[in-house]
């Protein structure tokens, strides 16, 4: 199997790196039948990658869903991991929030934050032991032809067992996207992917990253946001969002402000005061079902 990898990709080397990770990188390869795929190579001199390859296929043979990435084989020697995904040829959603070559409308904006609830709402009640993503962030969420996203990335996921809320994690994620009690205590729960969830959200509508370095001291994203709201300010958001779609300014403004409150009570510090993924997704289509009206009648 690692032979047939090796010619998949022509080799692991800069030429068809992907991108990558905390436990690896990912190469792009064709297989045998020309299906091009997407080869996540674990660096096993890392400390936590075997558990992340072994995590990544618990949670990967266990979960299906059309907006979750597909795995289509894995390698598992001694001295070499692999998991072999289907490619996703539009790249992630860091690549066009962040790229002056690239740009999303609010309506593709929208769609590609519904299909990531979706997937949310599948890992945490589409079947007995409710997965908690953990590391939810622009780079994780791939796109496909049709811009449909994919969740990526389950190195760190943790599963829930029967009667189980909650896990303890030693394993840190990315900051600006954990929630507080998991940066500060290592515990998570499904209502820790809403939090990180909620700072997508804004990032995806802002083009600003939590880390940015406007947000320092006790100027977080969430305060920013809080006190822009609070003002019925729109200079929160993108603005070649509305500077595309001057003619429904009025209808992007009040979509964009919708979608920002949501991302707020996706984001409060109190995990049990969060909203539930899927009354997110609920409250997305609705936001989005207006959107269309307003503009409709323009």
């Amino acid at each position: 199997m690692y032979n047939r990898l090796l010619q998949a990709t022509d080799g692991f080397n800069e030429g068809n790196l992907l991108g990558s990770g905390s436990f690896g990188s990912v190469y792009k390869g064709r297989l045998s039948n020309g299906r091009n795929v997407a080869v996540k190579v674990f660096n096993l001199q890392l400390e936590g990658a075997f558990r992340s390859f072994d995590v990544e296929c618990e949670v990967m043979q266990n979960i299906l869903h059309r907006n979750l990435v597909k795995i289509i084989s894995g390698c598992s020697c001694i001295d070499f991991k692999a998991l072999v995904f289907e490619f996703m040829p539009n790249g992630s959603l860091e690549k066009w929030l962040y790229s002056d070559h690239y740009f999303l409308d609010i309506l593709q904006r929208i769609n590609i934050m519904i299909d990531v609830a979706s997937a949310l709402e599948y890992l945490h009640l589409g079947h007995p032991n409710p997965i908690i993503h953990c590391d939810l962030k622009p780079s994780n969420i791939l796109l496909d032809n049709d811009l449909v996203a994919h969740v990526g990335d389950f190195g760190i996921a943790k599963l829930l067992g029967e009667a189980e809320s909650v896990k303890q994690t030693m394993t840190l994620a990315t900051i600006g996207y954990m929630a507080p009690e998991y940066g500060s205590t290592g515990i998570v729960s499904t209502k820790s992917d809403v939090y990180s969830y909620g700072i997508l959200l804004m990032e995806t509508f802002t083009r600003k990253k939590p880390t940015d370095e406007f947000f320092t001291g006790e100027m977080t994203m969430i305060r920013w946001m809080e006190d822009l709201l609070s003002n019925g300010t729109i200079d929160v958001v993108d603005l070649s969002l509305l500077q595309e779609e001057k003619e429904h300014f009025i209808a992007n403004a009040d979509c964009i402000s919708s979608i920002m409150r949501l991302a707020l009570d996706c984001s409060v510090e109190l995990p049990e005061k969060r909203k539930d993924i899927k009354d997110v997704v609920s409250i997305l289509k609705k936001i989005k079902r207006n959107f269309l009206n307003n503009i409709k009648h323009v």
